[in-house]
């Protein structure tokens, strides 16, 4: 009897894993075979590989699952027929594009605007070519209308609009687009048309293999996935902290056992703590998948004891997140030792020469250029506040959450881990005044915007007030000539305010309604009037570039 061995990648309690076991099992049967299952994480998570003799087949579970008789054709023909064969591809088709279904996933860093900006516009897309979607939202709160298996196997395409990293094996087989969420938000219905005009995954060689995905890589991209996951503790930090001050006064963490005492360990000596490692770690996580986790956390811990910051532990997350990705290539193991990989010699090996590098070579001199920075932005007043905080303001309104918005953002958390408050509040400022601004203008000057955009002035407000400046994409990208530039000038303004009257801010998110928590911002009422002039600044910018409508648009509106 010929015997055929499958290499399972994922966990044999998985869904999916246990209809491919089963119906292997069941054509096994019917071809005579002998079925060996073997569980592996030698290749990547989602893959199954048959082995017989000297035929090797690579394809992924839910393409086994549907195509069990043709895949296992090549190693042996059907001894028996019987009514529950499987279609072949060819035969299925047009049940596929008769089910007129899609199916998506979005993510950006902050999984608080973009995210969902993104599966609204999908799905309104996809309704208007007569399809239906369902789009999972990996936002900050967890992952929304998840996918099941039901629903990936009758998809007629995949579309995955994320900024930060997204696990996409499960939808090895299908017609798999992957793009970030500014152009979900653009052109959904390019993107759907681009999507179905995709190849599945074809045959290749002697047997069947998922081709390898479009790489959506880049330091930025790898960066953002360290962001999302580390935002929640600088937020939650932050608040604590605040909370303590109120509580206990500005030494609320000198004297043990009081509450103020005990808001500290959990907000600065925990919360904080854990900032910097959990960067690193989701850095490399983005990078080199579940293997670059643990030498991203060990050099993001050590570049914190050692007083890199966040520098450092960019550099360690960046470090093991590929030095783990090429081990991870370079070793090969026979399936019997196979498992000793991701348990013992990747973490062992990784974590051992990104600690010495950091230890070492990294740690000294970022750490010095920590300490060089802070002692600058601790020291700045006058004309050199004035510059940054206009730089910082301007860079927030550039792209409204696109890489220079996020480069402020980052830089701007990065120092709150440190004690460095002042410019955080100043990009918090100026990433308020974008939608706070286009929808004063909106309402004032109603002769220069569509229905549409005055209809939408008070749901425009409302994410400007909470630090959404996702709020004024729409206005931007209806007239990008005019609208950035104003925006830009108005940003640019509250930051430098920001800078030049002193504010700090020690909670990283929330606009406006962070300012009720006591010691959450000093300074106030300066940084009030400066989110009050930059929206101003925007208005009026708004009302000299921007073209009066046609009468007929005027009765309209």
């Amino acid at each position: 009897m010929k015997t055929i061995t499958a290499t399972f990648a994922s966990p044999a309690d998985e869904p999916l894993t246990r209809l491919a076991v089963s119906a292997l099992q069941a054509e096994s049967k019917l071809r005579g075979l002998q079925l060996d299952i073997v569980e592996s994480s030698q290749t990547t998570s989602g893959e199954v590989h048959l082995r017989s003799n000297d035929q090797d087949i690579q394809t992924d579970r839910p393409q086994l699952i549907r195509e069990t008789g043709k895949i296992l054709d090549p190693i042996s023909p059907r001894t028996q027929q019987t009514n529950t064969t499987i279609p072949p591809r060819e035969t299925s088709a047009p049940v596929t594009v008769a089910n007129k279904f899609l199916i998506g996933v979005t993510s950006c860093p902050t999984g608080i605007a973009h995210t969902f900006m993104a599966a609204e516009a999908l799905i309104k897309g996809a309704k208007a070519m007569g399809y239906e979607m369902k789009v999972e939202t990996r936002g900050s709160v967890g992952a929304k209308n998840e996918l099941t298996a039901e629903d990936i196997a009758k998809a007629d395409a995949v579309i995955v609009a994320a900024d930060a990293t997204v696990e996409t094996a499960r939808f090895g087989g299908k017609k798999l687009l992957e793009t970030g969420t500014k152009a979900a938000i653009r052109d959904s219905q390019g993107l759907i048309k681009e999507a179905l005009a995709l190849e599945p995954s074809p045959a290749q060689g002697s047997g069947l293999k998922q081709p390898a995905k479009k790489e959506r890589t880049g330091p930025y991209k790898h960066l953002m996935t360290g962001v999302s996951h580390m935002l929640p503790l600088v937020v939650a930090g932050g608040l604590l902290i605040a909370l303590a001050f109120a509580i206990g006064g500005i030494y609320a963490g000198d004297e043990e056992g009081t509450l103020g005492w005990a808001l500290m360990q959990i907000g600065g000596a925990s919360a904080f703590a854990l900032f910097v490692p959990v960067f690193a770690g989701f850095i490399a996580f983005s990078i080199a998948d579940r293997p670059g986790l643990t030498p991203g956390l060990i050099g993001g811990m050590l570049a914190s004891s050692l007083g890199a910051g966040f520098l450092g532990g960019i550099a360690a997350g960046f470090l093991a997140g590929y030095f783990t990705r090429w081990l991870n290539k370079a070793i090969k193991l026979p399936d019997q030792l196979a498992g000793l990989k991701p348990v013992l010699i990747l973490p062992l090996i990784s974590s051992l020469v990104v600690g010495l590098a950091m230890v070492y070579l990294i740690g000294p001199p970022v750490k010095g250029l920590m300490d060089g920075v802070s002692a600058w932005l601790n020291a700045i007043q006058g004309s050199s506040a004035l510059i940054l905080g206009l730089l910082l303001g301007g860079m927030m309104a550039f792209d409204m959450g696109g890489p220079i918005n996020k480069a402020a953002y980052t830089f701007a958390v990065g120092l709150v881990a440190t004690q460095i408050y002042g410019p955080m509040a100043a990009v918090m400022a100026a990433g308020m005044v974008p939608p706070l601004g286009v929808a004063l203008a909106a309402t004032l000057f109603k002769n220069r915007f569509s229905a549409d955009e005055q209809q939408a002035t008070k749901a425009t407000a409302v994410l400007g007030i909470a630090f959404i400046t996702e709020g004024a994409i729409p206005y931007a990208a209806a007239d990008p000539f005019r609208v950035i530039p104003a925006t830009i000038a108005g940003s640019a303004t509250a930051g430098a305010i920001s800078m030049a009257v002193g504010s700090k801010l020690m909670v990283p998110h929330g606009g406006i309604f962070v300012l009720a928590i006591p010691n959450a911002i000093t300074h106030m009422l300066g940084y009030l009037i400066a989110i009050v002039a930059g929206t101003l600044v925007t208005t009026t910018v708004l009302f000299f570039l921007k073209k009066r409508r046609p009468a007929a648009n005027e009765a309209t509106a």
